[in-house]
């Protein structure tokens, strides 16, 4: 049978065992995508990134959370290059990586952090049923429209959407509840990844907002922290005129429930960009066996 190493990283992260743990393939060449499906459901972190070449990029990159492939993770997208920084096959500088939504650029400083820029910004006010949203939460609806008219419901993307629901006080964000069901539904009607709620009543003073993120519909119950949500909420934020003057970078936090807390960097101008640190906490070989003429993985 075929092994492949395959590595746990913590994205957004200073220490192991915060911020949000991806799955790393540094070599995924000749897998399958159905191989690829079976090593994220058996590493069972939110995404796994599988390397691959690139005939248009310094590499590729494709994305599977437990349950399906996704077109773009930015926690993985910073934990493959911080992986591949922090061993020695690539170096600090510009990289290129493809994806699903096109090619990127990815920035590694020297000390480490990596910087990836995100897709185009596509922001769209919406408006939403606040008593249904809250139901779907465990959020008090009044929580929602307290803050509805200043920082409207909007579905934001910078390569995968999400419905972006503001929150009044972090009290109210912390005690969320989410029906899986209900944040499907609404998805499944927005069509967006997932429901990513957040309040500017942060913890750190440095921090510009506190976030979660409930993303069941592509399988996973609440995200710890979220790359590519992240930048999209930094473009929602320039786009409803957030502040008087637009901050020339962004500290997101979240994790901070799930015992995992972390920290995504974003910033906004003529491309929306974001970063941080990663490190590794499991590194080790998979067994990944053939995949059958009937397509069922034998395990």
């Amino acid at each position: 049978m075929d092994t492949r190493r395959a590595l746990l990283v913590d994205a957004f992260a200073a220490e192991p065992l915060s911020g949000n743990a991806a799955g790393v393939v540094p070599d995924a060449s000749g897998l399958s995508g159905e191989q690829m499906q079976a090593i994220a459901r058996e590493l069972a972190v939110s995404e796994t990134a599988f390397l691959l070449p690139s005939e248009t990029a310094n590499r590729r990159l494709r994305y599977f959370t437990p349950r399906q492939e996704v077109d773009l993770c930015g926690h993985a997208t910073i934990a493959a290059h911080a992986h591949l920084h922090e061993s020695g096959a690539i170096g600090s500088g510009t990289h290129t990586v493809e994806t699903n939504v096109g090619d990127l650029d990815v920035e590694i400083e020297s000390d480490g952090t990596v910087w990836m820029t995100q897709d185009r910004p596509r922001v769209e006010r919406v408006d939403v049923d606040y008593d249904r949203v809250g139901s779907a939460l465990g959020i008090d609806p009044a929580a929602l429209r307290d803050v509805g008219a200043d920082a409207p419901a909007a579905v934001a993307s910078t390569g995968l959407p999400f419905l972006l629901v503001p929150v009044n006080f972090l009290e109210n964000l912390g005690s969320a509840d989410p029906d899986s069901s209900a944040v499907e539904a609404l998805a499944a009607e927005y069509e967006v990844a997932g429901i990513y709620a957040f309040t500017f009543d942060a913890l750190g003073t440095d921090s510009t907002l506190h976030a979660r993120a409930f993303a069941s519909p592509v399988g996973i119950d609440e995200d710890p922290v979220t790359g590519t949500a992240s930048g999209a909420c930094g473009a929602y934020l320039r786009e409803v005129g957030a502040f008087d003057e637009f901050p020339e970078e962004m500290r997101f936090e979240q994790g901070h429930f799930l015992d995992r807390p972390g920290e995504v960097r974003v910033r906004v101008a003529e491309e929306v960009r974001v970063g941080g640190r990663a490190v590794t906490s499991l590194d080790g070989n998979l067994v990944v066996p053939p995949i059958e003429a009937d397509d069922i993985v034998e395990a």
